[in-house]
C-alpha cells in the first residue's frame, strides 16, 4: 500500500471525512486493523478563506504546492486536496511534485458516465460554480454542468461558509438546496455533484429525486485504489 499526503483542513470539517472514508474502506479491503499509510498537512482554513476572498490564487497556490512537495519529501507517494474549491490551483500543484495528484474531478465524472448520464447540476462554493475550472474540467470529460442563478448562488455559498464549515447542520439549509436542486432539474439537470465537500454533510441521496455524485466518498475511494494498486 502505497502513502496517501493529504492536503485537508479547508475545511476541517470534510477533511475529517476523508481521513474516516479511507480509512474505513483499506480496513474493508484488508481486513483486521488495516489502515491507510497517511500523511496530513492540515491547514489553518482562515488563512486560506482570506486568499479565496482576496482572489489571491497564486499564493494559495504556491502554499498548497510547497506543501505537497514537502509531503512528497516525507513520503507521500499520491497526493490528495482534500477540497473542491482548491483545485483551481491543482495545475500549480501538479507542476511541484513528482508523484500524482487525484485529481477530484476525475472520479466524480467517471461516476456520472457509469450512470449513463451527461448533463449534471453543479453546487459548490461561489468560485466552483462561477468561474469555470470544475466544469469545464467536466466538459472536457464529455459532461456538461448548470449552476445556480442568482440568487440562488448566493445562497449556496454562503451556507457553505456561515454553515457547514462550522458544523452548522440547519433543516431550512436543507431545504434552501433541495429548492436549488429542483430548479437545476427543472433546466435539465440529470444528476447533482456535489462540489463542495461539506454538502455531503448536508444532503444525501434520500433527499434528491435524481443521482447525486458525493464528490468526498468519490475522491476518497479513488485515492485508495490508487493506493493499493
Amino acid at each position: 500500500m502505497r502513502t496517501i499526503g493529504l492536503l485537508g483542513g479547508m475545511s476541517w470539517e470534510s477533511s475529517i471525512e476523508y481521513e474516516r472514508l479511507i480509512n474505513t474502506e483499506v480496513r474493508r479491503r484488508l481486513g483486521g486493523v488495516a489502515s491507510a499509510d497517511l500523511i496530513i498537512r492540515s491547514y489553518n482554513f482562515a488563512e486560506i478563506e482570506a486568499l479565496q476572498e482576496t482572489d489571491n490564487w497564486d499564493e494559495a497556490g504556491e502554499r498548497l504546492a510547497g506543501d505537497a512537495a514537502r509531503l512528497e519529501a516525507a513520503g507521500a507517494e499520491l497526493i490528495v486536496l482534500c477540497t473542491n474549491t482548491m483545485h483551481r490551483v491543482a495545475s500549480t500543484i501538479e507542476d511541484a511534485i513528482d508523484v500524482p495528484l487525484i485529481h477530484i474531478t476525475d472520479p466524480t465524472a467517471a461516476a456520472i458516465h457509469d450512470e449513463g448520464l451527461s448533463k449534471v447540476g453543479l453546487l459548490g462554493t461561489r468560485y466552483t460554480m462561477e468561474q469555470g475550472f470544475y466544469r469545464d474540467r467536466l466538459a472536457g470529460l464529455g459532461i456538461a454542468s448548470v449552476i445556480p442563478d442568482e440568487p440562488d448562488r448566493t445562497t449556496v455559498h454562503d451556507i457553505i461558509f456561515d454553515e457547514l464549515v462550522r458544523g452548522i447542520i440547519a433543516p431550512a439549509s436543507r431545504a434552501a438546496y433541495i429548492r436549488v436542486v429542483d430548479s437545476l432539474i427543472e433546466r435539465g439537470a440529470e444528476g447533482l455533484v456535489a462540489g463542495c465537500t461539506e454538502i455531503e454533510l448536508l444532503i444525501g441521496d434520500d433527499d434528491i429525486p435524481v443521482p447525486l455524485f458525493a464528490t468526498t466518498r468519490l475522491h476518497a475511494m479513488a485515492a485508495v485504489d490508487a493506493a493499493m494498486a
